[in-house]
């Protein structure tokens, strides 16, 4: 809201996706049709579109999610809502390859299993689209574009792209768009968000955390900025760690538009909150997109369980191998416990410690095929109240389907983006 206030921006974007979470909408929607898509859409369309429709500020995101179709649907219920009419609402469709992914033989690239071994336990399978039907929206007038699956820094190359009429061939100036969408697509990562340390790297007033702007140029070269006296900071330090932010070569950051090479992008203060990017370079896009797969890997039991004062930590270790004793018993699949605050994080080789705590919680996983196997981890948690330990407390438990991820390629000409448009 503070963006679209006080922002002085033309485009708003809202990137909501991880890798797990259209899987995950992909199975909302398979129990309601007219679900599946980002379910804070309805909050978040209700406290901008009035703002940004009174400016003329247009609005991109994927929290179309699985159902873009519905997405746009409801967004335009809101917009009649609030009194709103004229607005152009354009749904980004293609995405899904579900059906694909199931009749065919892709090798998933984490193991190189063969996607139709997978075939019944496959609930998603979604293509990283670029920038084309964004731009196509765009082009038709739209005022707020809902997209599926599409890789991040395109929902931010897009509106460049049809701002400045690039070529889709100018490698150089869609590697430096990247580089712009790359900074932006995290939000209050590029601000100190996920940056600060106290004492080593502070950050000002993160309460109140200022999302990030980029100025950006015709020819690519953007200043990156905030709006002023929002929280947070823009320097050249958070915009390096968010430019190295999932990055595998910096020679070569592979997206559905162009293969970007980050190598010479040289940052520069030049004020206060103000950090100029250029250097972006990029070379032709690949021809394959990558798919992100969702599919069902049975379940999970988790339960957790607190000890404190003297000796804390020698009764949750002991807890912990009375659950081994007990659940070991009902051959699950996979089984894990960990003392939080003790080696649930860096394991016991590099979280040795001087003194014990005097307060330890005490986590045991376990997962199965069977959703009855996997509850068991927590009710055996909960058994340690008056069958373990003196002074255990705090217990919590619960049992869930989960949902594994791995990935394919596709050949480009298999996906095709489509563009819906309705008014409100």
């Amino acid at each position: 809201m503070e963006l679209a206030e006080k922002g002085e921006i033309s485009y708003l974007v809202f990137e909501c996706l991880a890798e797990r979470t259209i899987a995950l909408a992909q199975k909302a929607r398979l129990s309601d049709a007219a679900g599946g898509f980002d379910p804070l859409l309805e909050e978040r369309m209700e406290a901008v579109l009035p703002c940004c429709a009174q400016k003329g500020m247009r609005i991109v995101s994927n929290m179309g999610a699985a159902n873009p179709l519905a997405a746009i649907a409801k967004a335009r219920e809101i917009a009649q809502g609030l009194g709103l009419s004229g607005l152009r609402i354009a749904a980004v469709t293609g995405d899904d390859v579900l059906s694909i992914v199931r009749s065919g033989i892709l090798p998933f690239g984490e193991s190189g299993h063969c996607c139709q071994s997978f075939a019944d336990r496959i609930v998603s399978a979604n293509a990283y689209l670029g920038v084309e039907a964004i731009v196509a929206a765009l082009a038709a007038g739209a005022d707020v574009v809902l997209t599926g699956r599409v890789a991040d820094p395109s929902l931010f190359l897009a509106p460049l792209v049809h701002e400045f009429g690039w070529s889709m061939e100018n490698w150089n100036l869609l590697g430096q768009g990247t580089v712009v969408g790359h900074l932006l697509e995290c939000a209050g990562q590029l601000t100190g968000g996920y940056f600060a340390d106290p004492g080593y790297k502070d950050v000002p007033n993160l309460a109140h955390l200022g999302f990030p702007i980029a100025e950006v140029n015709e020819d690519g070269s953007a200043v990156i900025t905030k709006v002023k006296g929002s929280g947070g900071l823009v320097s050249k330090a958070t915009c390096t760690e968010q430019l190295l932010y999932e990055i595998e070569d910096p020679a070569a950051y592979l997206t559905p538009d162009v293969v970007a090479d980050f190598t010479e992008v040289r940052l520069n203060e030049t004020g206060p909150d103000r950090v100029e990017v250029s250097g972006g370079r990029g070379k032709p896009r690949p021809e394959s997109l990558k798919v992100s797969v969702g599919y069902l890997d049975g379940y999970v039991g988790e339960g957790e369980i607190s000890y404190a004062g003297l000796g804390a930590l020698q009764r949750a270790m002991l807890a912990r191998d009375i659950l081994a004793e007990r659940l070991g018993h009902y051959s699950l699949d996979e089984l894990r416990f960990d003392l939080i605050g003790v080696n649930s994080i860096h394991g016991e080789g590099l979280s040795g410690m001087e003194h014990p705590p005097y307060e330890v919680r005490l986590r045991a996983v376990g997962r199965s095929s069977a959703m009855r196997k996997a509850s068991l981890v927590p009710r055996e948690v909960e058994a340690l109240y008056t069958n373990g330990p003196a002074g255990g407390g705090g217990v919590t438990g619960s049992t869930k389907e989960t949902i594994g991820i791995v990935s394919t390629l596709i050949p480009r000409d298999r996906v095709i983006g489509q563009v819906q448009l309705m008014e409100s």
